[in-house]
Order: C-alpha cells, then sequence, then structure tokens
C-alpha cells in the first residue's frame, strides 16, 4: 500500500503577484489531501472520491493523447509520460481529506500534486524525483497543458512545505525559518471564483503595464516604486489604475514582510500591519472581496487579530487571521460572528510526504 499526504496552503503575501512573475510568501498548512493506493489485479487505476461523492476509472493499456475539461488525473499522466512514468499495473486509489473544497486553499492543487506524487512512487521515472520536479510537474500539468491563468505558488508550496519566499519567474526559493504562529483561518462558505478572477484581473494588471511599456521600454515591475506609480500612472487607462497601483503596492508590501520574517525574532504586531495593507489593496482596488469575507476580516479585528487578510484569487473562499499568543480562541469566536461557516487555528505544515 503507498500513502501519500499533500497539504493546503495559505499565501500570506502576494496574492495576485505569482501571474506577474513576483515573488509570493506561502505556507504549507496542517491539512491535508491523503491518498491511499492499493494493488489491483484489474489493469486500471480506479480512483474513489468520497468527499465530492466522485470516482474515475483509467485504463492504463489507453494513451493518453487529449485533454478535456481540465482533467488533471489525465494531465498529470501526459505530463509523467514524458519522463518514462507509464502505469504498469492497477491500483484501487481512494483521495480524501479535511482541505475544504474551492475555498482558496488549494485543495485541488493538493490532490493534483498527490496523485503525481503517487504515480512517480509506484511506477518510477527516468530523473532523480525531488519535491522540486513534483512541483515543477504538478505546476505544468495543472496550468501549461491548459494554458491557464495562475502562477507557481500552489503547486510549489504544497510540494516544498513550511514558509517560502517563491521567485515564482525561476521556482527558487527561500525558507523562512522562523515560523508564524497563531494562524487562525476562517472559512466563508462562498466558493471562490478562481479561474474567472485570475484571468480578468491578471489580464488587467498585464495591460496596464504593457500600456506603460510601450511609452517606457524599459520599465520593469519588479523594481518599481511608488514614486513610479505617479510618474507613469497617466499613461494607463482610468480603469485600469488602480489594478497597477496595487500590482506596485503588493510587491513592496511582500518585500517588506520577508525582510520582518527573516529576522532572529519576527515582530508580528507589524507583520500584522503589513498583513492588513495587503488585504486593502485586495479590497479597495483589485476588489475580490463579497460582504461576507469583509464582515469575518471585520470580526477578527474585534476579536483582537493583528492582522488579516482574504486568502485566494477572491470572491469567496477564506481568510487568515494573525493572533497574539494565546489570544487565538478570541479572534476565532469574532470570526465566527462575523458569520463565519467555520474557524480554527492552523499550523504550518509539511511539503508531500510518501509513507
Amino acid at each position: 500500500m503507498i500513502e501519500i499526504f499533500a497539504p493546503g496552503r495559505i499565501c500570506l503575501f502576494g496574492d495576485h503577484q505569482d501571474y506577474l512573475g513576483l515573488p509570493v510568501i506561502a505556507c504549507a498548512i496542517d491539512r491535508y489531501i491523503k491518498l491511499t493506493a492499493t494493488p489491483s489485479e484489474k489493469r486500471e487505476l480506479h480512483i474513489y472520491m468520497p468527499d465530492i461523492n466522485e470516482e474515475r476509472v483509467i485504463e492504463i493499456d489507453k494513451t493518453i493523447t487529449t485533454l478535456s475539461n481540465r482533467d488533471y488525473f489525465a494531465s498529470a499522466m501526459k505530463v509523467l509520460a514524458r519522463y518514462e512514468c507509464i502505469p504498469s499495473k492497477g491500483y484501487t486509489i481512494t483521495i480524501q481529506g479535511d482541505i475544504p473544497v474551492n475555498a482558496g486553499l488549494s485543495s485541488s492543487s493538493a490532490v493534483l500534486v498527490a496523485w503525481i506524487t503517487f504515480l512517480l512512487e509506484a511506477f518510477g521515472a527516468n530523473v532523480k524525483v525531488t519535491p522540486k520536479l513534483i512541483a515543477k510537474l504538478s505546476y505544468t500539468a495543472e496550468v501549461l497543458e491548459f494554458e491557464a491563468p495562475g502562477g507557481l505558488m500552489d503547486q510549489y508550496t504544497i510540494s516544498l512545505g513550511k514558509t517560502i519566499f517563491l521567485d515564482t519567474v525561476t521556482g527558487n526559493d527561500t525558507a523562512i525559518t522562523n515560523e508564524v504562529e497563531s494562524l487562525i483561518i476562517g472559512e466563508s462558505g462562498v466558493p471562490k471564483e478562481t479561474l474567472e478572477v485570475l484571468s480578468q484581473l491578471g489580464n488587467y494588471a498585464k495591460s496596464s503595464i504593457e500600456q506603460v511599456k510601450k511609452v517606457h521600454p524599459d520599465f520593469d515591475i519588479s523594481t518599481a516604486t511608488i514614486k513610479d506609480y505617479g510618474r507613469y500612472v497617466n499613461l494607463v487607462d482610468e480603469k485600469l489604475q488602480p489594478i497597477f497601483f496595487a500590482a506596485i503596492k503588493n510587491y513592496m508590501i511582500t518585500k517588506e514582510a520577508f525582510e520582518v520574517m527573516q529576522q532572529e525574532s519576527i515582530d508580528i504586531r507589524l507583520l500584522g500591519e503589513l498583513m492588513d495593507a495587503h488585504h486593502k489593496e485586495l479590497k479597495e482596488h483589485l476588489k475580490i472581496t463579497v460582504p461576507i469575507i469583509d464582515a469575518m476580516i471585520d470580526g477578527a479585528k474585534r476579536g483582537g487579530a493583528l492582522g488579516a487578510k482574504i486568502v485566494g484569487s477572491g470572491g469567496g473562499g477564506c481568510i487568515v487571521a494573525i493572533a497574539s499568543p494565546g489570544e487565538e480562541q478570541l479572534v476565532i469566536d469574532g470570526i465566527l460572528a462575523g458569520g463565519a461557516a467555520a474557524a480554527y487555528k492552523i499550523n504550518i505544515g509539511k511539503g508531500v510526504q510518501v509513507l
């Protein structure tokens, strides 16, 4: 029997930055997708997914040549075949977990990372398998194969684990060894809107940058400051100006947060202030919140949270808050009073594991 555990993830800083090639700070959490596989006499991979009441049968003697409807199971097998990872015997597989579905904690990416890890463990490959290889293959299968919007954050954070500062162009990461404690998750119960929001805001942000580069070809968003916003804003369409501002401001916030988290002792009050500043951009300029998210944020702050923000693409999903140690329950109660479907403390988790 093979058992795989793949964690969920939180973006602490850098939401809506990875599709611009800008860095993010993200962490794995101690909520997991568990994949259990037992050998079968049948020439098939029979997948049971009780959490969503679905099952899937993949005949291993049929070559996958085309993909349909974002079939990540098939896309993963197509990608892995390039590395001579080809199923040679059947398995009965169960996939379930405690990561909330469609909530901004990357349950779908965790399923894919677990699936790819299983295939590599069961059938091998012509390259050395490392967490970073799993991340690269998962990103290829989930994003590149479908020419979908999105960056590297989900697949790399889930595969590598812990807290990382991730270069979303190269995939290089810097481990942040000082873990942020007393993190609280609040679930809104409202499904997020991933692909639509990412596609629209990504296109808007890229358009605003291109409008500047037409006049100033040397403009680089990765070195831009607020002064640059004032210098170039008149070159950007009025409706895109808030998004252009948010791209610059959120990047500056992410860099400052990274400096704070690299200190020997993290100033969690300052980190909370930066989280609040990040959320302000996501709410006021990118406009990705909904009323229940706003109410949960307000509830967290009334409960004493040092900082709080929406997690993920937006339109629903979850929030994350930083509490003072020992005051987690007050923040949880505040989030629940704001209308959350659930709220709970989480810890920083490990990357994908094979047991």
